[in-house]
């Protein structure tokens, strides 16, 4: 099959509304039990059918009387009724009795003659405590408009007005089909070579969550042929199709050929990063087909741009807009010009600010939108922020959330997610975000005020203490306190049965022996540094010495997966991945905190996890960790 290689870059929006302009999702409607249709969109306006009450009712618990018998009663004047003929006995909800205008409450009147009689000692005016025919609802009444979805307390409206069913819109049917060679169904053995298809079922629920309903065909592979009939099957049953992955020009790239073979491709790349290679065709009825890339993060953002409208046009409803906030950037960021680079980030509200931390940018990086709390846009003019600049950002998570969110930086730790787990686990309106920058990078965020705290273990050379030097050097004007979290176990990782006899630095250098580390300001790097000039060993001579990763799991799986020899890590890493351990030595690893967090509640909240024995328990169960001392201030610096 002959392809058509071609890959635009118009901006996003000049694409959306000329795609907005094409594409169209006919609306269809069914009937449906008006009790099963929570979240359903109303497809026609919804008249009452009976009056709500549809009788004169009691209000209250009391005697029915005729108000006018009433009128002169007072505590010096009360006015003396007959139970069961001037004043009925009456509970809430019943119809009033012929003959009756008005309701007293029971504990209004004094009870004679063992409940014959009932003295009245205030007036009573018609119609009070009584609800009139038609008071909620009228019959004829219109109760909703059209194109209104239905929250809970419109399906018991409907009801009370007589409405057992209602006309809602149809959910578009939309066809999701993953392609690839590579993909195989998610298992937990994964072969070399062999990708899991996860992405349908982000698709499907991406698109289910906007009203849609979505079904994952098969893995088709690349095959010109074969993909050309899936779609064609699609076609007939389904609104809308999506085609993911294929979507750029590769040599296995078809969709675009596939795509326009059914109609007219409206588009062929955005000028996005991630996202760029996106299809946009329509067949000629206006049915919209989209080929989204395989990149998760990109057919993410792709179904946001190009689906979501479709389907809030199909509705006749917009979501609400995402909430917005001017946040301070972390660090630098880096763009490109001449794309718009939407790129994930955390965000947390540090000292009345909201502060945010880029991301990892990759396309393919899937816990890069799991750990995002928001959307940062840098415009296709711009070749980034510096580090401080004011941003605005489009939150994925309530603001009030991100407000009780605890913001950590600097070194990793299993200490961290389990904190964030207990945090949870104590008050579910609280969370923990944690960035891995290194020690040094975090030091300078508690500098910058950008981090409630900061992991931090810094070894000093000159006296070989952890940490308190570098806060004394570093930390100015700023009141932090130090607490101790755990002393923990470095070595180095090598794969099980240690194939090639690492012993030491020296057998690091030899030829042959590959390397990971860890990032710079890394206080492992900084400890492995310390080590290689103790025994005089050049940095050069390490082979791989300038790979870097962010973590000690990081370290770990680079090994266990066999592009890594060696490299300095925790002993809980190594034992997570089953590797052998050489061990260096013991190092402090400890949590600088503002001290404004210590001493709000959402600090103290924090302390009390981190010096309980539940918390303890848990961290000494990954090994290698002396936790006698987690929770003591170790240090503290008014600033």
């Amino acid at each position: 099959m002959g392809r058509k290689v071609f890959l635009d870059e118009e901006p996003l929006d000049d694409v959306r509304r000329r795609w907005l302009s094409r594409a169209n999702i006919p609306r269809r409607t069914e009937r449906i039990p008006t009790a099963e249709a929570l979240n359903r969109v109303a497809a026609v306006d919804l008249y009452a059918r009976v009056s709500m009450p549809n009788y004169n009712a009691a209000a209250m618990d009391g005697f029915a009387v005729r108000a006018e018998r009433t009128f002169f009663a007072s505590e010096t004047n009360p006015v003396r009724l007959r139970v069961g003929e001037e004043a009925i006995v009456v509970d809430t909800g019943d119809p009033l009795p012929e003959g009756t205008d008005a309701v007293i409450a029971v504990e209004r009147v004094h009870i004679l003659d063992d409940g014959r009689t009932i003295e009245v000692l205030a007036p009573v005016a018609p119609w009070q405590d009584v609800r009139p025919i038609g008071e909620d609802v009228v019959v004829g009444e219109m109760i909703l408009p059209a194109f209104r979805r239905l929250r809970p307390y419109d399906l018991g409206a409907l009801l009370a007005g007589g409405v057992l069913e209602v006309e809602v819109l149809a959910r578009p049917r939309v066809a999701v089909l993953p392609t690839g060679d590579e993909l195989v169904p998610p298992k937990e053995d994964i072969g070399l070579g062999e990708i899991p298809e996860f992405n349908g079922a982000m698709l499907r629920g991406l698109a289910e969550s906007w009203g849609a309903v979505a079904d994952v065909f098969p893995i088709t592979p690349d095959d010109p042929g074969f993909l050309r009939e899936r779609v064609a099957a699609a076609l007939e049953r389904y609104d809308v199709v999506v085609l993911n992955a294929g979507s750029s020009a590769g040599r296995d790239d078809y969709t675009a050929d596939i795509l326009g073979s059914f109609g007219e491709i409206v588009a062929h790349g955005v000028a996005t990063r991630p996202g760029k290679p996106v299809v946009l065709a329509v067949t000629p009825e206006g049915r919209p087909l989209l080929g989204i890339p395989g990149f998760p993060v990109s057919a993410f953002l792709a179904m946001e741009w190009f689906l979501k409208p479709l389907l809030d046009r199909y509705f006749g409803e917009g979501a609400p807009p995402r909430p917005r906030v001017r946040a301070l950037l972390g660090r630098r960021l880096v763009s490109a010009v001449g794309r718009d680079e939407f790129v994930r980030v955390t965000v947390g509200k540090v000292e009345g600010r909201y502060v945010v931390q880029p991301l990892s940018r990759g396309a393919g990086v899937t816990m890069s939108l799991v750990r995002a709390d928001g959307l940062l846009v840098v415009p296709r003019e711009a070749e980034g922020f510096e580090q401080g600049t004011e941003v605005e950002v489009e939150l994925f998570r309530d603001p009030a959330q991100i407000d009780r969110t605890v913001v950590l930086t600097g070194s990793h730790d299993f200490a961290l997610d389990l904190l964030r787990s207990h945090l949870r686990r104590k008050d579910p309106t609280c969370d923990l975000s944690s960035s891995h920058v290194g020690s040094t990078a975090g030091l300078q965020a508690i500098a910058r005020r950008e981090a409630h705290g900061a992991g931090i273990h810094l070894l000093d050379p000159e006296d070989g203490t952890y940490n308190v030097s570098y806060v004394r050097r570093h930390i100015r004007g700023v009141p932090v306190v130090l607490v101790h979290l755990a002393k923990r176990v470095q070595g180095f990782l090598v794969a099980k049965g240690n194939p090639l006899g690492i012993r030491s630095l020296e057998d690091i250098a030899r030829p042959g022996v590959r390397y990971v580390n860890r990032q710079r300001g890394a206080g492992t790097r900084i400890l492995f540094d310390h080590l290689l000039r103790k025994a005089g060993i050049s940095r050069e001579s390490v082979y791989g010495y300038d790979r870097e990763v962010p973590t000690h799991l990081a370290v770990a799986v680079a090994i266990r997966e066999g592009s890594a020899d060696v490299g300095l890590g925790i002993y809980a890493a190594a034992k997570a991945f089953d590797l052998d351990f050489i061990p260096v030595g013991e190092e402090q690893y400890d949590l600088l905190l503002l001290r404004s967090f210590v001493e709000s509640p959402l600090g103290a909240c924090f302390l009390e996890i981190l010096q309980s024995e539940a918390f303890r328990e848990e961290l000494r169960r990954f090994g290698g960790y002396d936790l006698s001392r987690s929770g003591e201030v170790v240090y503290a610096q008014e600033g």
